[in-house]
């Protein structure tokens, strides 16, 4: 088999993946596949974070729309975030990946405080670590949560997976003229305001010259292929 491109990669999931064709919730065989796919990674010897938002059960972004306090309803997101990640341990120990989930909220008897040099030592543990409840703050989205998590592991690459093939100049699914971006910098992301991450994710990476990678985590191999350095989605970087 072939050497991974990455030995330590962070993989972003909207909690909108596990649901999978289901309106609200979780669907427990996409979480299964999930899982599947991220063990298949870990077996190769990639450490492997992931952070999982929240999406499928509550979204704190939309809340203060109907008179909702932000700070009340980005909480309220925070521990959809912890459910999700208790739904993807539970995926991934049915298929043999010891896994721990670390919190940025204290929950001592589901999860383990988020601990930075504890983190990495599950990593090189050959653990998979789930990161919980964002970063612990109102304002702040999971894709920033992503960003933040992986300069503390010091991962090499984000994975963000998603159900688009990339990034487009425009909504594919409401624009079929609009094109596919093997490559884009990270500043041409934020002048054109493309909704692939938020501009505080993006900037925390360009700041750090973490690469993205933007890819479709519903295509069976998506991820493996992504792992393996080929060109999968769409590539953010300098």
């Amino acid at each position: 088999m072939s050497t991974p491109a990455y030995q330590r990669v962070l993989l972003k999931l909207s909690g909108e993946a596990l649901m999978g064709e289901k309106g609200f919730g979780i669907d427990p065989s996409v979480a299964a596949k999930i899982g599947h796919e991220i063990g298949e990674i870990q077996a190769m010897g990639v450490q492997t974070a992931v952070v999982i938002g929240g999406g499928n059960i509550f979204r704190g972004l939309t809340a203060p729309n109907f008179g909702m306090d932000r700070s009340t309803a980005d909480h309220m997101g925070m521990l959809a975030t912890v459910i999700n990640a208790l739904a993807l341990q539970d995926a991934l120990e049915r298929q043999g990946v010891v896994t721990r989930v670390a919190s940025a909220i204290d929950m001592r008897a589901v999860a383990e405080p988020f601990i930075r040099r504890r983190a990495i030592r599950h990593l090189e543990k050959g653990r998979v670590v789930v990161f919980a409840a964002g970063t612990g703050n109102p304002y702040f989205t999971t894709d920033t949560a992503a960003a933040l998590r992986a300069m503390e592991i010091k991962a090499e690459i984000i994975l963000k997976g998603t159900k688009v093939d990339g990034i487009y100049t425009a909504d594919p699914m409401v624009n079929p003229e609009a094109k596919h971006l093997k490559k884009i910098s990270y500043m041409k992301v934020l002048e054109q305001r493309l909704k692939v991450m938020d501009a505080t994710a993006i900037s925390l990476c360009m700041d750090n010259k973490l690469p993205i990678v933007i890819f479709n985590l519903r295509k069976p191999g998506n991820l493996l292929r992504a792992i393996m350095g080929e060109t999968v989605g769409s590539r953010i970087e300098l």
